[in-house]
């Protein structure tokens, strides 16, 4: 299976992101709210880098309380490390593995069309290992 299949059925308007202007402090009141992880940060339309609870761990170790006051442009991690929907999922895993990130923004045409995290591609993995399984469940009993 690729990532198309995976966002198919997600509306890519419904992808939570922020500008590279915005606020810290309003970006981790995000990622609260929504109980993510990360969010991807758009300049102009186009994908500026991935602004992360680890992000946030980095900067507030090295800079203290002081630095929730920066823009997420400025602590973010840039570039953004992006796959394509024809993607496959395996090698989606082995990217996040090596890469040790946990979410992807998709781009399609200079555009993103989606982002995934390490545990919709696990989960994906898992559901498409118990379909086989139940298949063979099938077969044995009708043998």
């Amino acid at each position: 299976m690729d990532i198309a299949h995976l966002i198919a059925r997600r509306a890519s308007s419904k992808i939570v992101i922020c500008e590279i202007d915005t606020p810290m402090r309003e970006a981790l009141a995000m990622l609260a709210r929504k109980r993510i992880g990360a969010l991807p940060v758009m300049r102009g339309g186009e994908i500026a880098g991935i602004f992360s609870e680890r992000d946030v761990i980095y900067c507030l170790e090295a800079e203290g309380e002081g630095s929730l006051a920066k823009t997420v442009g400025e602590v973010m991690t840039s570039p953004a490390i992006t796959v394509d929907p024809a993607t496959s999922i395996e090698d989606a895993l082995e990217l996040m593995t090596r890469r040790r990130i946990r979410h992807l923004p998709v781009v399609q045409g200079g555009a993103m069309c989606g982002f995934v995290s390490i545990g919709d591609l696990v989960k994906s993995q898992v559901d498409s290992l118990a379909q086989e399984a139940e298949a063979m469940r099938t077969y044995i009993r009708t043998a």
